[in-house]
């Protein structure tokens, strides 16, 4: 296949999509098609000026959004018409709605994680489940949360290290850009069963783990935070466990001995590294918070909810395309492309 030979409509323009579409700009083997939303305010306004072709999701949104002077390229019908796989980031459980459209043009496409495994029969995370992807006509990059939870879990299990794992995740509010609109104050919010959502859903990546997960929501809105205590498989030592999750280029380590002691100084590391907004891709992971007493491990880390899943959405577009048929070479090829590596700095 010739450079940017495959074409990408991201649908939804809003905390992912934009990030999306960025990445996929950044890929030399990928083409951005153009971008499709129902808003007529600044987000789309940025598009414009970025020189992303713009769509209206709706017959309605084409009117208001024409109406407020937006440049569009016409509707998304259009849009898809040009276009070989979809990436579809509107919010939560819009996109079941979408997926007939899809299906009904023989559109390969990739929903998130808010939408349900069963919606496509298939969960993705590229460093566990790339090869199943290769192929398939549709799959859902799993949440920012059950991403992470996959990656560190499956760094211990490919090392033989992992038995089962217990999980406390205390989650953002909601995203920051709209921390004005919702989000709490002065409360702590217990998700509403245990295990929490996330366990099973790491569990539709990798039926093999033993994980149980717990949440609560926290009044912040910069990004989750999780704690775990795993009991290892057998007897190993702490620079064993580090040696397993530097196998995974997709988890950084992070010390509080140098001044990253909270979510905001990672997220402050990430500004002075100039990531694009801001972007930790990684699982900031506190090296020196990994504890072993006897055969359980404990450890703590950091998911950028904004973030995270972007390098997964950019391996999923390689898999179901038949760009790349082998994990490794696209892993490295989006870590390249987003500045991703085994250290921040």
């Amino acid at each position: 296949m010739h450079d940017k030979s495959i074409r990408v409509a991201v649908n939804g323009y809003g905390v992912i999509g934009k990030r999306v579409a960025d990445a996929v700009t950044l890929q030399d083997d990928m083409q951005l098609a153009g971008i499709a939303d129902t808003a007529a305010d600044w987000r789309l306004r940025v598009a414009n000026t970025r020189g992303y072709r713009v769509f209206a999701a709706t017959s309605t949104a084409h009117k208001s959004m024409s109406n407020a002077g937006m440049m569009l390229s016409g509707h998304l019908e259009d849009l898809l018409d040009e276009v070989d796989i979809v990436v579809d980031c509107t919010p939560k459980l819009v996109a079941t709605g979408n997926v007939a459209l899809y299906r009904k043009r023989g559109l390969r496409f990739i929903v998130q994680g808010g939408e349900p495994h069963a919606l496509t029969g298939h969960s993705f995370v590229a460093e566990s489940n790339f090869d199943s992807a290769v192929g398939r006509s549709e799959t859902r990059v799993v949440s920012c949360n059950t991403t992470s939870i996959v990656r560190t879990l499956g760094a211990l299990k490919r090392t033989g290290l992992l038995k089962k794992a217990r999980g406390t995740l205390l989650r953002r509010a909601t995203d920051p850009w709209e921390s004005h609109q919702s989000g709490i104050m002065n409360t702590l919010v217990p998700e509403q069963r245990i295990p929490s959502h996330q366990g099973p859903d790491a569990q539709s990546v990798d039926p093999d783990f033993d994980v149980v997960t717990m949440a609560v929501k926290v009044p912040e809105t910069l990004a989750h935070l999780h704690y775990w205590n795993v009991e290892l498989s057998r007897a190993a030592d702490r620079e064993e466990v580090l040696a397993a999750f530097h196998s995974s280029t997709r988890i950084a380590m992070v010390r509080l001995d140098e001044g990253l002691t909270g979510i905001n100084s990672v997220k402050e590391l990430m500004a002075d590294l100039k990531r694009p907004n801001d972007n930790l891709y990684e699982v900031a992971l506190w090296e020196d918070l990994v504890t072993i007493q006897n055969n359980e491990l404990f450890y703590a880390y950091m998911v950028d909810n904004q973030a995270i899943v972007i390098p997964e959405t950019i391996d999923a577009i390689r898999a179901l395309t038949g760009l790349l048929t082998g994990s490794q070479k696209s892993i490295a090829k989006t870590n390249a492309a987003l500045g991703i590596g085994s250290a921040l700095y």
